[in-house]
């Protein structure tokens, strides 16, 4: 009789690696694929333009993970672990829910969707269906929650497909077909329509400064609404975006997409790196980039220091409270847009294609992640200031941009401050033989589309 061993378990993986830091540095797995869809369906630039110049389709049907949450005490549930003000929340609204550690450091953020009075979904990477799958399983409250992987997990029918409408001509584009019944949705509200003779429910929000919708209906209902957006949609000179240019869309809006999750150390963690296993992303993913420390906590960030402040309930009691205001009374570091020297992303490309001067770390185009999760080292006059993530070039102003976190006094727009890029001593198969360069970075505002590309300014 053939056993078959249980996996084991991310708390039993980072010990016989020597620490997280170490286990995370010895993955092999490169940056987040996006399944399901080609790398580009005409060529990443024109498609990133669409979003800012006409109308983009961008697919979310097979990277998203979803929660389902059932029950009548799913928001009793949710206070005592996310951060955000609940109640009140009714139905057909969504949310943006940041969950934090018992430290107050950052695990993840996701939308959360409420479909009825009992029936809540959460729309997102992973780390934040995990968790709160993880707290479910415990939980004495009247919550059921069911997973529904991406297709990186297994590519299979799903609960429902999913993509989002965007750009300057969107609203046009909706109106029309919806055959003049697009209903007034107001601002992350959800609404009811008919497209192709099925139902579909829209999220409105917006990522180029103008309305946009996120669609989504029944799995097998998806071939008619697709079709009928191809044929309309030539009309408004739709573009959809494939994997590269998706990728690239965080970085004009000013989100993290995807910080380490503050789960790989202390003992209050312990159980939740006992229940996840090596099925789990969080359990393979790799850590990449010239930030370097053997204390993995310095890799965290906090929600406070990236943008999420203003959504804290102060006056309730969840996990990470009590952290996260004595982080508010000692912010340290904050969220800005970075962009590289024209000139020096043109040298260190050269040095990397052409193996000059040693050879450097290759910068992908449009997006030069080479781990899941990355931080290259941001200095001032040879002094560590904070560090830089999440990277891509934007064909909207032409720019290699990154997100960083940094030291307050260091985050002025206009301020001058140099990026390491490349891996000192990898241990990983995704990295090249190289060595350090240095890139200067001006920093700039987060968001960068509001802020630099919608106002023309520099």
């Amino acid at each position: 009789m053939t056993t078959i061993d249980a996996p084991a378990s991310l708390e039993a993986l980072i010990r016989d690696a020597g620490g997280a830091v170490n286990f995370l540095r010895s993955s092999n797995l490169g940056p987040y694929v996006f399944p399901g869809i080609p790398p580009e369906f005409s060529n990443w630039r024109a498609e990133q333009r669409a979003w800012n110049e006409g109308v983009a389709l961008l697919e979310q049907s097979y990277h998203m993970t979803e929660l389902h949450l059932h029950g009548t005490e799913v928001i009793k549930f949710l206070s005592g672990i996310a951060l955000n003000k609940l109640d009140p929340f009714q139905e057909l609204r969504a949310k943006q829910i940041v969950l934090a550690g018992h430290d107050g450091n950052y695990i993840a953020d996701a939308i959360l969707f409420r479909e009825s009075e009992t029936f809540f979904r959460v729309v997102g990477a992973p780390f934040a269906s995990d968790w709160l799958l993880f707290h479910a399983e415990q939980s004495e409250y009247d919550v059921k929650a069911t997973k529904d992987d991406n297709w990186s997990v297994g590519q299979r029918p799903r609960h429902s497909f999913r993509f989002q409408i965007q750009g300057p001509h969107a609203l046009e584009l909706m109106r029309e077909i919806t055959g003049g019944t697009l209903p007034q949705i107001n601002f992350f509200r959800m609404g009811d329509m008919t497209i192709a003779g099925k139902p579909v429910r829209a999220l409105r929000h917006g990522m180029a400064g103008t309305p946009g919708f996120e669609l989504y209906g029944a799995w097998e209902d998806q071939q008619a609404v697709r079709a009928a957006f191809d044929k309309l949609g030539r009309k408004y000179n739709m573009r959809k975006v494939g994997a590269m240019a998706y990728s690239t869309t965080a970085q004009h809006s000013g989100w993290l997409p995807m910080p380490i999750p503050a789960i790989y150390a202390g003992a209050e963690m312990k159980p939740y790196r006992e229940w996840l296993n090596s099925y789990f992303l969080e359990s393979v993913a790799s850590l990449g980039g010239s930030f370097m420390s053997e204390k993995i906590e310095d890799y965290y960030v906090d929600p406070i220091e990236i943008g999420y402040g203003g959504l804290i309930d102060w006056d309730r009691d969840f996990i990470g409270a009590k952290a996260l205001k004595a982080k508010q009374a000692n912010q340290t570091r904050t969220k800005v847009t970075l962009e590289w020297d024209d000139e020096d992303v043109a040298r260190v490309m050269g040095d990397a294609m052409f193996k000059r001067n040693g050879g450097a770390q290759f910068i992908a185009m449009p997006m030069p992640m080479y781990a899941t999760f990355q931080a290259d080292a941001v200095l001032r006059n040879g002094k560590s200031v904070g560090f830089s993530t999440w990277p891509g070039f934007t064909a909207l102003n032409n720019k290699m941009i990154s997100l960083g976190v940094v030291n307050l006094e260091d985050a002025q727009p206009g301020t001058k401050l140099t990026m390491l890029w490349g891996e000192p001593n990898s241990k990983r198969a995704t990295v090249d033989s190289h060595s350090l360069r240095e890139i200067s970075v001006t920093v700039a505002p987060a968001p960068y589309f509001d802020k630099v590309i919608k106002s023309k300014q520099q």
